[in-house]
């Protein structure tokens, strides 16, 4: 057959073939006009060198499993040269695994510094531009979805929280507890969902943990017993919020989002996930005295649940 038949019947181009007949991998016959005769042996060496390509052996290396078919085999590593380079295939690119492992650790170390050299905050200190919200965030409007909430007994859940404790929602104690729940805080060396910024409320996690960080104090002498936050985030990645902010208070992890389920809480959906739409919860007693929601701006909601607390008191 010609060089054309040839190529199509491997599925390579005319031009692979030449560049393997230069390399003496193949080597086809001559009719008695000088053209070249590729027959089916040569079809096949072609499709073996080809297969071995997608593994990532060159053309150049493909000689002793050409060489192995020659010899009779059914197939080309069915000798011990063809072993011994597949073996060579796999150490180079076990080398290359462990190079680009490597740097691998090396660049996302980078990030780490780097995304978090302005992240640290600490009580007392401004806002940085990373975390200060920016103008213009659409505020939510009240849906009525907490209209039922006042009143209402916390169920028993017992959720985790970032000190190590398991704490139990429907046995808080008689004292008044500040729960705020809100959808996710950001790290700084990732991305918030796509579009985070234009859902009414989401964003402003972060300042908003700030808030009851530098009021901690206050609400505690307004009368709170105790301050959580709760999320749907773990508690590994909540952890790494509440040291990175200083944070006086634990975070509580919800990942299933039982209390919603129970208490029937309004979320939202971002990036397929479901979440918390922001609320605050003032519990005592195992029952909900009252509610803020919609929470906005979530950088001065501490304050506000602050003069709630001051204008009724226990």
């Amino acid at each position: 057959m010609r060089i054309g038949d040839a190529a199509r019947a491997a599925g390579v181009s005319v031009k692979a073939v030449r560049y393997y007949e230069s390399l003496g991998l193949i080597a086809p016959g001559r009719l008695a006009n000088g053209y070249r005769d590729y027959a089916e042996r040569e079809v096949r060496l072609i499709r073996e060198i080809k297969a071995l390509s997608r593994l990532g052996i060159p053309a150049e290396r493909t000689r002793p499993f050409l060489d192995c078919l020659a010899t009779g085999q059914d197939h080309a590593d069915d000798c011990p040269a063809s072993l011994a380079g597949y073996r060579r295939v796999i150490d180079e690119l076990t080398e290359r695994i462990e190079e680009l492992a490597a740097r691998r650790a090396a660049v996302t170390a980078r990030l780490h510094r780097a995304a978090h050299r302005n992240s640290i905050i600490t009580p007392g200190e401004p806002l940085n531009d990373h975390i200060r919200l920016p103008a213009g965030l659409p505020a939510p409007e009240d849906d009525g979805a907490a209209a039922h909430l006042p009143g209402a007994a916390l169920p028993e859940l017992t959720l985790t929280a970032t000190s190590g404790e398991r704490i139990r929602l429907d046995a808080l104690g008689p004292g008044r507890t500040v729960l705020y729940l809100y959808p996710l805080t950001g790290r700084p060396d990732a991305d918030l969902p796509e579009g985070w910024d234009g859902i009414p409320g989401a964003r402003g996690c972060t300042a908003q943990a700030c808030g009851f960080r530098d009021h901690h104090q206050e609400l505690l002498a307004a009368g709170a017993s105790r301050v959580f936050g709760l999320s749907g985030q773990d508690t590994a990645y909540q952890r790494e919020v509440t040291e990175r902010l200083h944070l006086p208070f634990a975070m509580l992890s919800d990942p299933g989002l039982e209390l919603a389920r129970r208490l029937v809480l309004p979320t939202f959906r971002a990036d397929g996930a479901e979440l918390y739409k922001r609320l605050t919860l003032v519990v005592r007693g195992g029952v909900v005295e009252h509610v803020f929601y919609p929470v906005f701006p979530p950088d001065r909601h501490a304050g506000q649940v602050l003069a709630w607390l001051g204008a009724n008191p226990r």
